[in-house]
């Protein structure tokens, strides 16, 4: 090998040699990282869910029908948010775009999907196999984004209120705030955040702060079978609303802290006016609507 030739391949293979250990070290962070949150939100969400600790033989359980599939959506939510932290986290730990993105997206499922193994042994749920289609939804939502635009710009978000009916039923929708927000799904409204400036030329002067939401939720189920809640009294009823939203991530700053913050909020919907539809009540609106 000539002088030179052999001068370049070595300080090519140097700068390589360089590199490994910063990428190694980000990826070992990263999975020691995932890893304790992964078995710390499992720990939760057994003594949450399963506190009763009675258990019974692993079976299916067919729950497509019940809570106007409010918990879908959630499984949905769920897994599109922590597909599109793996996709940045790779990102970050630098892997290759295609590896990134590939791998990134399949976490939501990946993670998400043998929490069914816990409702397989539990005698009052089952394992679902229409949670792991919602899993498998979430992660498809953000891989499909990434291929076509290489970024999120249509984000799933969450938002929660607190409703007498959990007072009516706390063993199963919860008793107290921190089990209502996980249990009681009156509460909950699902939206589609809609990143409006990422769809306008460059030159639009559209606050990029500024998103249009759509949201989904439901309300009066106070058991999950249809049939037992209009026995009952109870007329569940789906919603929907169309509001503004902030998108956190578009206010600039130069703070790692803020940053951190703002992608975490970015999961959650903003306080806004919004609209409100439903057969029931017709269409209304709400000032400000949590």
């Amino acid at each position: 090998m000539p002088l030179q030739a052999q001068s370049t391949y070595t300080q090519d293979t140097t700068l390589a040699t360089e590199a490994l250990p910063k990428i190694s070290t980000k990826v070992t962070y990263l999975a020691a990282g995932a890893g304790l949150a992964y078995v710390g939100g499992l720990f939760v969400l057994n003594e949450a869910w399963y506190k009763e600790g009675e258990r019974s033989a692993f079976h299916w359980f067919n729950d497509s029908h019940e809570w106007k599939q409010i918990d879908k959506v959630g499984h949905f939510w769920s897994s599109f948010h922590l597909s599109r932290l793996g996709v940045d986290a790779l990102r970050g730990a630098g892997f290759s775009e295609k590896k990134a993105i590939w791998w990134g997206s399949a976490m939501g499922l990946a993670l998400l999907t043998p929490i069914e193994y816990f409702d397989g042994r539990s005698p009052a749920y089952g394992a679902s196999a229409s949670d792991i289609a919602a899993n498998a939804a979430g992660s498809l939502a953000v891989l499909g984004q990434q291929l076509a635009w290489q970024e999120i710009r249509i984000t799933p978000k969450f938002s929660f209120h607190t409703t007498k009916y959990a007072a009516q039923r706390p063993n199963v929708l919860g008793n107290g705030f921190p089990e209502e927000v996980l249990k009681d799904y009156n509460g909950h409204t699902y939206w589609l955040s809609v990143d409006v400036v990422k769809f306008l030329p460059a030159n639009s002067m559209y606050p990029k702060w500024l998103n249009v939401a759509a949201g989904y939720g439901a309300e009066e189920m106070v058991y999950n079978d249809l049939a037992t809640n209009r026995r009952l009294g109870f007329n569940a009823h789906r919603q929907y609303y169309l509001s503004l939203d902030l998108n956190w991530q578009a206010i600039p700053t130069q703070s790692k802290f803020l940053k951190g913050a703002f992608y975490v909020l970015n999961i959650f919907k903003f306080p806004a006016p919004a609209l409100e539809y439903s057969r029931p009540n017709g269409l209304k609106g709400h000032w400000l609507y949590f």
